[in-house]
């Protein structure tokens, strides 16, 4: 298998297989992976890249799952660094956020708790809705709607509907890990089933609820049980028309129990990027996001595939307690810069990727939200 071969098979509109995958990933010239994978962007998105408004919130790390990959969680209210935020917390947070400039987005997850009510839940997004009507509000993993699901004693389809009466307007990606039984036993063995976090999102497809989808890699996974799980995420797109974001997650190995793991390259975080550009052909956007894989790294992904840069972020936890060094947020300004300086041109959207601004009207709007800093 080629390079060459597979060039053509992309030029005829034919998605690749399961062996074009692995080509992909042992493909040694990344260069050239890169050129390819930025043939299939530029017909896409041309020299854009998207970015939005966000504000990322992380309610409780209390968590059952106890998964190995996991620096955030802890098992239980005596641990050091536990926490669970009260409404009024979240709430206020928001608020201010809300006052230091415009936000498009509060983006919602946490801890799998044993002793928060759903209420808990449903009010924290009509809270968040209150406060900002057109706030959109994109909340909870599939690994917390399926234990919403199983604790509450709620079908999947309730537990959505109910949360999207109180404001729930899209789902983000993570909890996906690797899908592969093998990996799941050993990194994240109480988390739900590859085959149980699929069909809440193809549940929430069929609602009309639109999601991200991810893939956790540098763990134990090999090439195939990568390119495995990426044609599985194409299936259910196939299926469903349902994902709007692939979001290549790097695994970071500080302070948990996988720290014996060294983290993944620079080369391996582009060659990801781009062998899912090239993979996932019925999924509009590839995010580079800069918190998992640093700003330069994100910088240069724009040109393996990535065609979006997500949000200002502000404040992520689960990331950097692991240990990313990737500033806690960026301000509009900071991330136009970062765009134009890999000779992108910048937008600013939606997170159902609407253009909210752009050319003259972008810069004139970009210097609001004086938070973070460029590092």
């Amino acid at each position: 298998m080629t390079l060459a071969s597979i060039c053509e098979r992309l030029n005829a509109g034919v998605p690749l297989s399961f062996e074009d995958g692995v080509a992909l990933f042992r493909e040694p010239d990344l260069l050239k992976l890169g050129e390819l994978a930025n043939q299939a962007r530029e017909r896409r998105h041309g020299d854009r890249t998207t970015f939005n408004r966000n504000l990322h919130v992380n309610p409780t790390n209390l968590c059952i799952a106890g998964c190995k990959l996991c620096s955030f969680s802890r098992r239980s209210p005596e641990q050091p660094g536990a926490y669970t935020l009260s409404l009024a917390q979240v709430w206020d947070k928001l608020k201010s956020r809300l006052q230091a400039g415009r936000l498009t987005e509060v983006h919602l997850v946490g801890g799998l708790s044993e002793s928060l009510p759903f209420d808990y839940y449903l009010e924290l997004v009509a809270g968040c809705r209150q406060l900002q009507p057109t706030l959109h509000i994109k909340a909870f993993s599939a690994v917390e709607i399926f234990h919403f699901h199983r604790v509450f004693q709620l079908e999947v389809r309730e537990v959505l509907q109910r949360l999207r009466a109180a404001g729930l307007g899209s789902l983000p990606g993570g909890g996906a890990e690797i899908f592969a039984p093998r990996v799941r036993q050993r990194i994240c063995p109480n988390k739900c089933n590859a085959e149980e976090w699929l069909d809440v999102h193809r549940t929430a497809h069929q609602m009309g609820l639109r999601s991200n989808c991810t893939m956790l890699y540098g763990t134990i996974e090999t090439i195939e049980e990568r390119v495995e799980h990426l044609l599985r995420l194409r299936a259910l797109q196939d299926e469903t028309g349902g994902f709007q974001a692939f979001v290549p997650l790097a695994f970071h190995p500080e302070n948990n129990s996988l720290a014996h793991i060294p983290a993944p390259s620079a080369v391996e975080d582009l060659r990801v990027c781009a062998a899912a550009r090239l993979l996932l052909h019925n999924i509009p956007h590839i995010k580079a996001y800069w918190v998992s894989l640093g700003l330069k790294t994100a910088q240069t992904a724009l040109w393996f595939g990535a065609d979006d840069l997500d949000g200002t972020v502000q404040e992520e936890k689960i990331y950097h307690l692991a240990g990313s060094d990737a500033p806690q947020a960026l301000t509009p300004a900071e991330i136009v810069r970062l765009i134009r300086a890999a000779g992108r041109t910048p937008v600013e959207r939606d997170t159902l990727y609407h253009v909210v601004a752009q050319g003259e009207a972008l810069l004139a709007d970009a210097h609001e939200m004086p938070v973070g800093g460029l590092r």
